[in-house]
């Protein structure tokens, strides 16, 4: 692999866990709040 491809492996990488981690933590922060209606 040439080093052009390890950083764009590793930009791509960083981007994807990071995304997934910043999406963990507003949810751990600001759940997602349901409301039940029901059928009164």
């Amino acid at each position: 692999m040439t080093a052009t491809a390890l950083i764009m492996m590793i930009v791509a990488m960083l981007t994807l866990w990071g995304g997934l981690a910043a999406a963990i933590v507003h949810l751990v922060r600001s759940p997602e709040v349901i409301v039940d209606e029901g059928d009164d």
